[in-house]
This record gives structure tokens, sequence and C-alpha cells, in this order.
């Protein structure tokens, strides 16, 4: 088994219940448990800016896909939420990112590992940040000051009923 982390988002057809269905939905791909995800995310667009706001969260998963199954089951998932890909930053029922699969460095045509502008997106380095914060991305640094230095960027967290996975804090 091997630890990934996935980024999820949304902003089409009640957003905030599109992601909770794949984070549900992750949990259940074969060879594949769901370890624990962050909470949910309202965050501004990126690049095409006359849309609605996203929903995003990341999840952290114990698999045993590798990774090119992996995006493939991810890339299924999102065509049996009613993804369409129209355009660049197009809005979305859902999208899946493979950001990280465990010590793999990885470039093709069809993914590249780690993600190579996840430390640039404070829609995905917030969420990680509160599930893996004490994480380095290998050649990048340090998860949690990565999100930090990308603080105020459009990102909000929503409340802790958004997360029924979160564990109380004692």
């Amino acid at each position: 088994m091997t630890l990934a982390y996935v980024a999820l988002g949304s902003n089409l057809e009640q957003p905030e219940q599109q992601v909770r269905a794949a984070l549900a939905a992750l949990g259940h791909l074969a060879g594949t448990e769901m370890v624990r995800h962050s909470s949910l995310y309202r965050t501004a667009p990126v690049g095409y800016a006359d849309q609605p706001d996203f929903i995003n969260a990341v999840a952290l998963l114990d698999t045993a896909l590798p990774p090119h199954r992996l995006l493939d089951e991810l890339l299924a998932l999102e065509q049996r939420f009613g993804r369409e890909r129209s355009f660049r930053n197009a809005p979305r029922v859902l999208d899946l990112d493979l950001l990280y699969y465990d010590g793999v460095f990885l470039e093709d045509e069809r993914l590249i590992l780690p993600h190579p502008r996840m430390h640039e997106r404070a829609f995905v380095m917030a969420p990680l940040a509160e599930i893996a914060g004490g994480s380095t991305l290998p050649g990048v640094g340090d998860v949690a000051a990565l999100a930090a230095a990308l603080a105020g960027g459009g990102v909000e967290r929503l409340g802790d009923e958004a997360n029924p996975n979160k564990q109380e804090q004692a």
C-alpha cells in the first residue's frame, strides 16, 4: 500500500455535496482506503474568473493502485459525476488531481508527479497543510510554510460541520 494525496474541487450542482460524495467515493476505489481528508474550503476561481466559487478539499489515500491506474480511477470518477471538459479552467461538477504519490517522481504525457503547480495554488496548499502540515514536498519545501506564503489567496475554510470525518481535539 502507498500513500497518495488527491485534490478535489467543484463549483457546479451543489459543490459542497459533490465534494462530500466524491470523498466518500474515493474511499471505495478498488484497493484503496481513505486515511483522512481536510475540511472543505471555499475558493475563488483561478484562470477563468467568470464562474462561481469552488469548494475544495484534499484527501489522503492508502492505495494498492499504481499511479497511472489511480489516475484512471480518478478520471472515471470524474466522468461518473458528470465532468465535462469544455475549455481550460471551465466550471466543473468535479475535478480530481493526483498531487503526490509517496516517493514517486514521474513525468509522461498523462501524469506528472508530484503535481507541478500544487505549491503555487492556495486552494490546494491550505487543505493539504491541514492534513499534512508537518510534511515536506520533495524539491519544493515545507507544506505548512508553502501554505502560509499563499495565505489570503481567496481561500476560506468552512466550519467543521463541513468535515464529518474531523476528529475532536482534546
